[in-house]
This record gives structure tokens, C-alpha cells and sequence, in this order.
């Protein structure tokens, strides 16, 4: 398929840039794959559309203030998102992907330098991406004193001093574990404690996965025949009693809703013969129309750019016309998109 086939117009004041005084005014468009049709709702819905003894997949993946600035070339200001670890720890030195403006006028050896003395110097470049190496410890000093949330480019923010207090509370899930994303797993950011607690109490189940939002989740997608994109690789965990849940739900004929596209990944990434396997793992599994669902039965997920992976991944669970025509819906109503935005369910 090309790349044009997962594009859509939509009005730039649909964009989230701020996220809702609660979290659970979100609206919830619900999108029935049998017939095609759809309903508007909101996300206080959703234990309504579950049934005892379904299986609830969140990501419990953390958000680390990735998005640090400092000073590079002739002192001039930069900002720079850290995307992925690619090597080190942080006893020994890290080396990071990273992005930030101009990346082709910086080469091999050039440094740069944020609070606390914290350093970095450029290795190599990826593509779009800088190879950066920070000596030990330095990688979290920076996050630490020069660090915001990753939120992404189209919530507009100027500098470091334009990201709020709320950024960083409600770019985080409330069941937020493990750190290690560089992106919010964005369909978590819905829940409340008090709205878990209504869906386990309906006796759903709810177990948990880990995936580190990195790359493969933001990236655009420059080719326009799409199966020539290349998937960098995220790394994800299944414990052992999600992996056991999913398992006897599959057995039983009970169904596995995935909340997000990461637990969609997750999870499929688990499951290559059907069954899903604990351990911890790195995935590039790449999901486009034409894939075969081994695990996931319905999913919560947001509202995603045009030409986007994840764009891709949700017109495969649902079909690509389905998915546009909903979208298109979606925005004659004013629904809220992306990040911060609203929501839809596929079932």
C-alpha cells in the first residue's frame, strides 16, 4: 500500500494542545467493525462496553523528561530529544538517538553541554538522527535539571519555561511504572484510578505490559511504497501472570481489549505463533492492513496523524476505510485529536 492511502485533512484547531481539566471528560467515539457503524460517547462509557472476565492490557511504560536543552555549536541554544538508548548504561556512558534542528550542520566530535556540567558529544548520525555519547551519569543529570516532558511538536510549546506543571502530571498515565518512554503511551492517559477501579470492579481483569515508546512510534514514514519503512526496534516486557491471563482468555473465548497501539505491539509482539510468551524482548513488528490479529480482540487507542504508523496499525485492526470515514466523523463533530486529544474504542 502507499503512503497516500493513510492520508486525511483535518483543521489544525482539532489539535489538543492542552489536556482536559479531567481526565475522564474525554469523548469516546465507538467504532463497530461488524457492520460499520459508530456511536459518540464518553470514556466514563467504557466499562459498559466490557464484560466479566475480559482481559484490560495497559502499558505501564513511564515518561522520562527526554526533551532537554542546553547549548551546542558557538553557544548557541538547542533542544533535543532523546529517542533511544542505543547502548551503555548510566554507570558507564550512554550513547542516545537523538533529534534536534539542523541535524546535518553538526558532525563527529562536536559537543554538547546542559546543567550540572552534563555533556554530550556527537558520534555519528543515523538519518534523521544523531549518535550522541554521554560520559557516565551525564544523561540523567541532564533529564534531571535540563529536562521536560517529550510532548510532541505539534503541541506547541516555546522553550523550556513554556512546559507547565500539568505537562508534566498529565502527559504521564496514573498507572505510569517503568520509566524509559520518550513519548506517552496516550490512550492510558484517560484513566483514573477511580475509573480502574469501576472496570476491575465489573470483574475485568486488568494485567499490564512494558513498552518503551521510542522511534517506531513517532517516526514519520518517508516512503511512500509503505513496506519499505524501517522499523528501528522498541523494547517491551510481558510478566509472567499477563502472559498467563492472555493465554487462558484465548483458550476460553474471552476477549483481550489492548489499551493503546503499544499494547497492541506488545502483545502481538509476544505471540508470533499464537501463544504469548513472557520475557523481555525488542520488536519491530511493523502492522499494516493485512495482518492477522493474534491476540488483541477490541482496542481504546487515540486519535492519530495522517500517515502515521499507528494510523496504519488501527486501519489494519479495523480496515482502512472504516477507520478514515470514523475520522472523518470524528472531525465534523470537533473531537479533540492526538496527544491530549479524545479517544475511540474498536469493537
Amino acid at each position: 500500500m502507499k503512503l497516500s492511502d493513510f492520508n486525511y485533512e483535518f483543521p489544525e484547531e482539532l489539535i489538543a494542545q492542552r489536556p482536559l481539566p479531567e481526565r475522564t471528560a474525554s469523548k469516546m467515539m465507538v467504532v463497530y467493525r461488524a457492520n460499520g457503524s459508530w456511536e459518540h460517547k464518553r470514556i466514563t462509557d467504557l466499562p459498559s462496553y466490557l464484560e466479566p472476565d475480559d482481559v484490560l492490557v495497559l502499558n505501564d511504560s513511564r515518561v522520562v523528561p527526554a526533551r532537554i536543552f542546553g547549548k551546542g555549536i558557538g553557544g548557541r541554544e538547542v533542544e533535543i530529544l532523546l529517542v533511544q538508548k542505543v547502548s551503555g548504561s548510566d554507570a558507564s556512558g550512554e550513547r542516545w538517538r537523538v533529534l534536534t534542528k539542523r541535524v546535518r550542520n553538526y558532525h563527529k566530535g562536536d559537543k554538547f553541554f546542559f546543567a550540572m556540567s552534563a555533556t554530550a558529544e556527537v558520534v555519528g548520525r543515523e538519518g534523521d538522527f544523531l549518535v550522541v555519547e554521554f560520559p557516565a551519569g551525564h544523561a540523567r543529570r541532564a533529564m534531571e535539571r535540563s529536562g521536560v516532558p517529550p510532548l510532541p511538536p505539534y503541541i506547541r510549546r516555546s522553550g523550556r519555561d513554556s512546559y507547565t506543571e500539568e505537562d508534566v502530571e498529565r502527559y504521564q498515565t496514573v498507572f505510569a511504572d517503568e520509566p524509559g518512554s520518550v513519548a506517552a503511551p496516550t490512550a492510558g492517559l484517560h484513566f483514573t484510578d477511580n475509573l480502574l477501579k469501576k472496570v476491575g470492579g465489573a470483574g475485568v481483569k486488568i494485567a499490564k505490559v512494558t513498552l518503551h515508546v521510542g522511534a517506531d512510534t513517532f517516526a514519520p514514514v518517508r516512503a511512500e511504497n509503505i513496506s519499505d519503512h524501517k522499523m528501528h526496534g522498541e523494547t517491551f516486557f510481558v510478566p509472567e501472570g499477563t502472559a498467563d491471563a492472555v493465554n487462558r482468555a484465548k483458550k476460553e473465548g474471552r476477549r483481550v481489549i489492548a489499551v493503546g497501539t503499544t499494547s497492541v505491539r506488545a502483545l502481538e509482539s509476544s505471540a508470533a505463533d499464537g501463544i504469548c510468551r513472557a520475557g523481555k524482548r525488542s520488536t519491530d513488528l511493523f502492522i499494516t492492513p493485512g495482518y492477522k490479529f493474534r491476540v488483541v480482540d477490541r482496542l481504546l487507542t487515540n486519535f492519530h496523524q495522517p500517515r502515521s504508523t499507528l494510523l496504519m496499525l488501527v486501519s489494519a485492526f479495523a480496515g482502512r476505510e472504516l477507520i478514515l470515514s470514523a475520522y472523518r466523523e470524528a472531525i465534523e463533530k470537533k473531537y479533540r485529536l492526538f496527544s491530549y486529544g479524545d479517544c475511540m474504542l474498536i469493537i
